[in-house]
């Protein structure tokens, strides 16, 4: 409890850097839009680590901070759906105890695809860009896992490690 804040800063901290890495990478999918999603693995952590209240701050904060520093209005209102969506769907799997690291990761990525996909219907106004979802969903299974199992590692070696 005593070092609370403390543990929500350095994870802040890391998920920008990751954030930011992520930029400057050149890792294209072929796709536009389709990134790895590295800052989502300290929410993935966090939220084994800590709660499902803790990681839906860390995202938000997180998203707002990276869209200001390096993205603009429309990556956070992007960002927000996806992660929001996300972190219902990975803490809701997460509670039923039935799911590895990485199923709940590969959900995540899923659920923050369509997200992102809700977002992009209302600001198009056409459900057209729906037929995107095929690709989404394929590129959520792919990152999310890879993400999830990058988690489950690092949980691994975390496992005597408590945050308190």
């Amino acid at each position: 409890m005593r070092y609370k804040a403390a543990y929500f800063g350095v994870f802040t901290a890391l998920a920008l850097i990751f954030s930011y890495i992520e930029t400057l990478v050149p890792i294209q999918f072929g796709v536009p839009g389709i990134k790895l999603g590295l800052a989502n693995l300290l929410t993935v952590i966090f939220l084994y680590k800590r709660n499902a209240g803790e990681a839906f701050l860390l995202a938000v904060v997180r998203v707002i901070l990276s869209g200001f520093m390096f993205g603009n209005l429309f990556s956070i209102l992007y960002s927000l759906a996806g992660g929001i969506l996300s972190l219902l769907v990975m803490a809701a799997l997460k509670r039923t105890g039935k799911f590895s690291v990485m199923g709940v990761s590969a959900a995540g990525g899923i659920s923050h695809n369509v997200g992102q996909l809700l977002v992009a219907m209302a600001a198009v106004k056409t459900y057209r860009v729906g037929y995107y979802f095929p690709v989404l969903l394929i590129a959520g299974v792919m990152t999310g896992l890879l993400i999830g199992v990058a988690a489950d590692q690092v949980l691994r070696r975390l496992k005597n490690f408590r945050f308190e």
